[in-house]
């Protein structure tokens, strides 16, 4: 079993992205042999949560193969009693020295939930309306500031800076995963986990880490 370092995660990952951005990937454990040995048991080295988008396929992003990558999903990384409970699997069944929390550019969660401040919003589905009125306070941080906003609360959507709004986003979903989780917090404080918020560049392929809890160095 491979037991790695928060740091020596995080390396890892980066050279992955690298290669990946160079147009150079190594697509390593990927054969029959690899897939064989998965089997009976798995020894992830990271965790990732990350936007569903179709856009940021997790083990191509990051050059992994099978095994390497516990990752979990949801439209515009939301965190969620079911997000908690499978990263707390991750670090506390697992062991695994480190979470990513993946944002992106040109994230359509976030665009929907700037849209439903414009004055001409269309109510979105309600399933859709629950998830992405999650952003909405990161949208009030960042258009407020701006001054966006009308007497009557509404903005106009194409004034608003969406990466910036992503960004903020980022950084809610890590402060609420770690007021969520005594596990986690606990790993982190003890040196053997720690989180990365970080977020994907759709068009260059790489990842720029925005916050780090814990020793990544």
């Amino acid at each position: 079993m491979t037991v790695m370092t928060p740091a020596q995660s995080w390396k890892e990952m980066l050279d992955g992205n690298d290669r990946f951005v160079t147009g150079a990937p190594a697509h390593p454990r990927q054969n029959v042999d690899r897939r064989n040995d998965l089997i009976e048991a798995q020894n992830p080295t990271a965790a990732l949560f990350g936007c569903s988008d179709s856009r940021l396929a997790a083990e191509i992003i990051f050059d992994k193969g099978l095994g390497d990558l516990f990752v979990v999903r949801n439209a515009g990384q939301i965190i969620s009693d079911s997000v908690v409970g499978s990263l707390e699997y991750a670090v506390g069944v697992l062991g695994v020295p480190l979470i990513v929390v993946l944002g992106h550019d040109n994230c359509g969660a976030v665009k929907g939930a700037i849209d439903m401040l414009g004055p001409d919003a269309v109510d979105l589905p309600p399933h859709i309306a629950t998830l992405v009125t999650r952003i909405i306070p990161a949208i009030r941080r960042v258009a407020g500031a701006a001054g966006l906003f009308s007497p009557n609360g509404t903005l106009d959507p194409d004034a608003v800076d969406a990466f910036a709004v992503g960004r903020e986003h980022l950084r809610d979903t890590i402060a609420e995963l770690l007021e969520s989780s005594e596990l986690i917090t606990a790993a982190i404080a003890e040196g053997s986990l720690a989180v990365v918020g970080a977020n994907y560049q759709l068009g260059q392929g790489g990842v720029l880490p925005d916050v780090v809890v814990g020793t990544i160095d």
